[in-house]
Order: C-alpha cells, then structure tokens, then sequence
C-alpha cells in the first residue's frame, strides 16, 4: 500500500532510474485498456471521459489499444490547456491515429450518449478540494446515466480522496460512483473503503525506485512563494568548545538547505571564531570553554523557540559536555538531530522528543547496534534497532541506511564518494537534516538529507577529486536540490 504523496515521489525515482513517466503512461494505459476489454466485448461502445492531466493521459493510451471497440474520447478542456508533455504528446498521437475525440468546454453540453462503459480519467491522486467545471458536471452525468452502464475509474475515482477513500469536496461533494479501479503499482490507502473492484497493476516501476532514494524524496521542500520569515524553519546547533569547525559547517549546511534562521550555542570560548566562519549564523555564547549542565536552562530557553535542534558537532567527549546533552535531550520535547558524540548519551536517555540519529557505523556500534557488510541484512538490522530505539536513524555508510522510529520502513541512499571519508562532512550532513526537519517529518527529512548530502559530495569529487573537504559541500547543496 502506498500513499498519493509517496507514489509521487517513486514515479520521480523511477524516471530518475531511466525508467521515464511517458513509459510509464504506456503501461498504465495498456492497463486500463486490458481492464476494459475484460469487462466488455468487440464493438462495444466505451467512452473515455479524460482530464487535461496525466489521468487523462492514461485514457489517451488506452484509446489506442482498443481497436476493436467504439471508442469516444472526450478532452474537457481545450487541447491546448493539456498540462503535460507526455498527455499532450498521447493526445497528439490519438488524433494522428484518427480515433474519435471531442473536446467538451460547455459544461452544460455534455453528453456521453449510451455507452457500454465509461472510462473515469479525468482527476488522479493528489488532487484537493471539491470538483470544479466541468468536471463536476462530468461526474453528475456519469452517475446519473439511465442505462447505468460499467464505470472504471484510472487510479481513483475522480472526486475521491485516494489516501482517505473520503470524498474530496465533504460528504456532500460530488465524486464518481466506480464499479471498477485500476490504479498502478501498489493500492492506495483510501481504495479498500470504496464499493468498487480494485485492479493494482504492474506497470514496470523497479524495486529500487522504492528502496533508494532519489529525486521524489525532495518533493515537498521547496519554499512556498508566499512565505515569510521564518516560515521555512528555524534551526539550533548545540556544540563547539573543543572544536569550532564542526558546529559552523552543521549551521551553514542548515542555511543552504533552506532554513530561514540557524543560531549557534556554543562556548563563550570559541564563539568569536565560530562566528567568523559565517556573518548569516546568529551566535549564542555561553560562559566557559566546553559546554556543561550549567547551561542546561540557557539551551532550553534557545531551543524552545526553534522548530528544530542540532546537538552535538564539535561537543567532545567530556564528561560535563555529555552530560549536558543527555539533561537537553531528557527535558526536550522538540525535534532534535543528534550526532557526533552526543549519540553516546542515547542509550542512557528518556525523552518525548523526536530524534534523528546520524552515527556512523563505529558510533552506532556504541549505541548498541549492530552492523554487517552484507547491505540487505545490514538494513534489517538498522531497522530493527531503530524500532528499539523509538526514533528514526541514518547510519553513515558506502550506502546510507535510514530507518523510521517504528521499525517499519527503511531507505537506502547511494549517493556520495569516497572522498566525503574527510573529516566535517557528516557535520554537513547533520545541518541539512536538520534544515530539513523543519519542514518535514524526521524519516523523510534524514532521507532527503543523505541523498542531497550525497549528491554535493559527488559534485564537489568532480572538482577536487579525493582533495575535496568539506566546505567545498556546502555552496553546492542548493545546486543539486533545484527541484525540490
């Protein structure tokens, strides 16, 4: 079972893979072509009612594989208003192929005359809100047909919820009665609550478009044209003291992965050179050379306003600096990415929090996990411990292993280079997920912070070879995320 949102995000992978959505629509198309031949015989009448997105794009395709049917396509909406490439390149291909089409752009003119069957291609997955024209009107006239003739909705029936099964504009909003559905890949959520027969069929998406991570999982974080300050997340960093470089890179990662505001509490010691690194990061000093219980009410009191926390980069191992972030993560009810040595502490900590764990495999090993060099049972092992655990984890690896806080799901990351073994890029790491986190839930945020992670130190190799560091990380994280 799959949601809308995720199945956007794997047809985003799959392209990715060279698996592109003009192949997939042929697939889908086919699919649906295959279920209407089931349902009727040659010469039967079938009529495609399609939108003038890429649900209508499926019906395009599937006008084509039946030849041995009176099929009418009809197009709501002009031609010109078709929303996609590839539906307007299968448009342009049922018309060269001469099967019969009408556009439909008086809602009050449509008729769909008598057939056998009607094909519900106007609305897919991931659209909001009650049915506009004409494709209320649309609907109505399905429903209300007198001969009440076979209707197969492609992937959801338009005007239904497909995560909720709910219809889309309220109880009282109008959505097409299906007696059939084909949907792709894997059923959606909301399908079981319908009275319809559900058909899920393969379309030709790899396993690894689900399994790895790829361009989908930045879907969802780009900025909102109408924000504000703020809006697109504010971020803490809790560390420093023996180290300055490493708080600076998590917090100047934070900013070129989007956050609006990072601040920095460190050290009153080091707090002068961890603001010289970067005259965008807001730099809180606290007294002393190394961080301590003592300034347990000062991080509180910061990190109260914040939409996430990045503790650890460049703590130490301390006793007094350790036990600070075990206090900070016991009373923290927040959102907190925990990395370097404040990962030690987890074991020993009871906390409401939501925690990212990013060790590598020797820190995870003092966390009390396990790891092996066989990739499928490493994954099952990681999964398993953050189940345990109760928070999600990325373990830093030749391939990254993220695993959600309820031992359920898991994504593997493979993007990088060798290079990035260099001191400071998981610092990096930590401040894009962090970033991140403001704007999405913990497993998608370390998900989307490996890949993206990833991909600037593969960009960074191509310049500096096995010289790169991890600075060079930095400036190019906005350049390997334009889609998001």
């Amino acid at each position: 079972m799959i949601t809308s949102q995720r199945m956007a995000a794997v047809d985003a992978n799959a392209a990715a893979l060279g698996v592109p959505r003009k192949q997939l629509m042929e697939s889908s198309g086919s699919a649906v072509a295959r279920r209407v031949r089931s349902l009727t015989d040659p010469g039967a009448a079938v009529a495609l009612v399609c939108g003038r997105g890429n649900n209508g794009g499926d019906a395009f395709v599937a006008a084509r594989f039946l030849p041995d049917r009176e099929v009418t396509v009809q197009l709501l909406g002009r031609p010109e208003a078709i929303r996609t490439d590839i539906a307007r390149e299968n448009w342009a291909a049922l018309e060269a192929a001469e099967i019969p089409n009408e556009t439909v752009t008086d809602s009050a003119a449509i008729d769909f005359g008598s057939p056998d069957l009607v094909v519900d291609a106007m609305l897919g997955t991931g659209v909001a809100g009650a049915l506009r024209e004409p494709e209320r009107s649309a609907a109505e006239r399905i429903n209300g047909m007198r001969d009440a003739p076979t209707v197969v909705s492609v992937d959801v029936p338009s005007g239904v919820d497909a995560d909720t099964g709910e219809r889309t504009g309220g109880p009282d909003g109008v959505a097409v009665d299906a007696d059939h559905v084909v949907t792709f890949h894997d059923t959606k959520p909301g399908l079981d609550r319908l009275n319809a027969a559900i058909t899920v069929a393969d379309i030709g998406i790899p396993r690894a478009a689900e399994r790895f991570t790829g361009p989908g999982d930045l879907h969802g974080l780009s900025r909102d044209p109408r924000s504000h300050k703020g809006d697109n997340g504010a971020v803490l960093v809790v560390g420093g003291g023996p180290f300055t470089g490493a708080p600076a890179l998590a917090a100047r990662a934070a900013l070129r992965a989007g956050a609006d505001l990072v601040r920095v509490a460190c050290p009153d010691a080091v707090a002068d050179e961890v603001q010289g690194f970067a005259e965008d990061l807001i730099v809180h000093g606290v007294p002393g050379e190394r961080l301590a219980p003592d300034h347990l009410d000062r991080i509180l009191e910061l990190a109260a306003g914040q939409d996430v926390v990045v503790i650890g980069p460049g703590l130490g191992d301390a006793a007094k600096s350790l036990e600070l972030a075990r206090r900070f993560l016991d009373e923290f009810d927040g959102r907190a990415v925990v990395d370097a040595d404040a990962l030690g502490t987890i074991p020993d900590v009871d906390t409401d929090a939501e925690l990212i764990c990013t060790p590598h495999q020797g820190e995870l090993r003092r966390m009390g996990g396990r790891t092996v060099d066989d990739p499928d049972e490493r994954e099952g092992l990681i999964r398993e411990f953050a189940g345990d655990l109760g928070h999600t984890v990325l373990v830093k690896g030749r391939y990254d292993v993220v695993a959600d806080a309820d031992g359920e799901r898991t994504r593997l990351n493979r993007t990088g280079d060798a290079g990035m073994t260099v001191g400071g890029t998981g610092d990096v790491l930590a401040g894009t997920v962090g970033a991140f986190a403001a704007r999405t839930g913990p497993f998608s945020a370390a998900v989307a912070g490996a890949y993206v992670n990833g991909l600037a130190g593969e960009d960074a190799a191509k310049a500096y070879g096995d010289g790169l560091v991890a600075t060079d990380l930095l400036d190019r994280i906005p350049g390997v995320m334009p889609d998001a």
